[in-house]
């Protein structure tokens, strides 16, 4: 179904969309629902799990929807019963607390009461590590939300008029959804974390993210011409990555790997939005993985398919051919992206990136030679145990492709190493040198016409303080509104929430009894840079990943210490 439609709003009008789902009509006595999304409308409306949830909502009668952004959203309601919110970058954290202030909702959750909606939150960023925004939000829903999210609407209808209190205990009973307010988090009198665990009994000790396994997957549910990539229609080809690089949240958090079969899933999603445009993305952390992916290619080679312009995301070296090169130059694509993480085979290794070098360069090649111009190429700086001379690798490695491929327009994106949840490499911390690599980086390439593009080792930091801390941190982010899109505000935040002055961040009243309920912020030197033992307790260690912790160990074993066992590891510090 494509239905064309323009929503308005007190703000602003909403732009010219196409819908490829019919809206229910909401039924009386609906439940009245806001899912927001912490950036523009422009930003939030490419999203393609945003626009998943709110038609998976406006598809049901019993759920009247309205989409909030932070410049526009369709027309409010005068009461909401469920305030959600879509979360895939860390540093957006603080702008939820905006969003709910701007709806009236205290921003505490323990402050809500019978009458204030349900916050609710998702994504891969809260599937991973909620805890720093744990308690801001009444229930995260863990993992993927094709079962989670109606099951969680569904027990929420059937205890909607029951008090506040009762209605959080039903929801912790439903596969996936974690309640915060019902675990607490448990410290030793240096200030470790020792535990987190359910206040009271009945509730499940751990809660586990939920996996999809169907035969389809995700595909655009909305288009217009105002998205960041306008008039676009996007397919998840694939859904997690075989390849299991040891920093890679998309890869671990999200396994298996699936695919959905070409002729019941992959074509006619694709058909479903060639109906409304002529614009075609192809989404996946590595989507030339797909066993039939070259079926596609061909299928999309169809005269039929001559004004449609196709992309794809990152695919994986290896699998460039001249073929692909030719078909995706042919559909309007002007360049290809290629992750090699490090110029360094030592370094390949030990995030386990099954690449050779041979192959970058026959990418490179294959590449030019099937009429494509450009290659981006994405990397990291601060790998554990990297060297400088594993950075110099990389370095000499674009020179060596550029001199080998010329008229091929070659860039670098290139960031700092942040450990993330789930992975082997949550163990490990963020290195200051790789502020200077970064530096090295650039110094090597950019005089010899090699486009960088360096992501900012300031905000890596930033990063990996939200990825890895726990509760303590609330007060911080709080503190931080008003100030956050500066290195400096979040500094004064943590600052001000350690002495307890909270007043003395802009933006902030973040009230004295709520920042009390909490010790100090965590040591920002051991969150954000120090290497964790293997035995530390992990702030997200109640929330069960696809991968056992136990395997999680022998993987950082074998990429850092040869398979030894972690305590024989020369020069480990804690």
């Amino acid at each position: 179904m494509v239905r064309r439609w323009r929503s308005t709003s007190g703000l602003q009008p909403l732009n010219q969309e196409t819908l490829l789902f019919e809206p229910a009509q909401p039924a009386a006595g609906a439940l009245r629902a806001v899912l927001a999304f912490p950036s523009t409308y422009t930003v939030g409306i490419t999203s393609l799990g945003y626009q998943v949830v709110w038609a998976t909502l406006a598809q049901r009668a019993d759920v009247d929807v309205r989409r909030l952004f932070t410049d526009q959203g369709d027309p409010p309601h005068r009461y909401c019963d469920l305030f959600g919110l879509s979360l895939s970058w860390e540093l957006d954290g603080p702008v939820l607390l905006d969003l709910l202030e701007q709806q009236r909702i205290p921003i505490w959750a323990h402050e809500r009461g019978d009458d204030d909606p349900i916050v609710f939150g998702g994504g891969p960023v809260l599937t991973a590590n909620p805890e720093p925004l744990a308690p801001f939000f009444d229930v995260v829903l863990l993992g993927d939300g094709e079962l989670l999210l109606p099951a969680f609407v569904d027990a929420l209808q059937e205890h909607r008029k029951a008090p506040r209190a009762e209605r959080l205990r039903h929801l912790a009973q439903v596969p996936g959804v974690y309640v915060p307010s019902l675990y607490a988090p448990r410290y030793s009198s240096e200030g470790d974390l020792l535990a987190v665990e359910p206040i009271e009994a009945g509730i499940p000790a751990t809660v586990a993210k939920q996996t999809w396994r169907g035969n389809t997957l995700s595909h655009s549910t909305v288009i217009t011409p105002e998205a960041a990539w306008p008039s676009i229609h996007m397919v998840e080809v694939v859904r997690s990555c075989p390849e299991l690089c040891r920093f890679c949240l998309a890869s671990y958090l999200t396994l298996p790997f699936r695919t959905p079969s070409l002729d019941d899933g992959l074509i006619p999603a694709v058909e479903k939005g060639l109906t409304a445009t002529q614009r075609l993305g192809l989404l996946g952390a590595s989507v030339t993985q797909h066993p039939q992916f070259a079926d596609l290619l061909a299928w999309l080679d169809q005269d039929r398919f001559d004004n449609t312009r196709v992309s794809v995301s990152s695919v994986r070296a290896a699998t460039v051919t001249p073929e692909l090169g030719r078909i995706l130059a042919k559909r309007g694509s002007k360049s290809l992206t290629i992750a090699i993480e490090s110029g360094s085979e030592r370094m390949r290794q030990v995030v386990n990136k099954k690449l050779a070098t041979e192959e970058i360069y026959a990418a490179a090649r294959y590449a030019k030679e099937g009429g494509l111009t450009g290659l981006k190429l994405y990397g990291m700086v601060g790998l554990p145990s990297e060297e400088e001379a594993d950075v110099e690798a990389t370095a000499e490695l674009l020179l060596a492709l550029k001199k080998a491929t010329p008229g091929l327009r070659l860039s670098l994106g290139v960031s700092t190493f942040v450990p993330k949840a789930h992975t082997p490499f949550q163990w490990e911390g963020v290195r200051p040198e790789a502020d200077k690599r970064l530096k090295l980086l650039s110094k090597r390439l950019k005089p010899k016409g090699i486009e960088l593009r360096p992501e900012s080792y300031g905000w890596s930091v930033i990063q990996a303080l939200l990825s890895r801390s726990d509760r303590r941190l609330a007060p911080v982010i709080a503190a931080a509104r008003g100030s956050h899109e500066s290195l400096g505000g979040w500094k004064r935040a943590y600052r001000a929430a350690l002495a307890r002055d909270t007043s003395e961040s802009s933006g902030s009243d973040t009230p004295q009894t709520t920042t009390t309920l909490l010790p100090n912020p965590p040591p920002w030197e051991q969150v954000v840079h120090a290497n964790w033992s293997l035995d530390t307790c992990l702030p997200w260690q109640h929330l069960s990943g696809p991968v056992p912790t136990s395997t999680l160990k022998r993987h950082v074993e074998e990429a850092l210490n040869g398979g030894l066992p972690w305590d024989t590891r020369v020069g480990r510090s804690s």
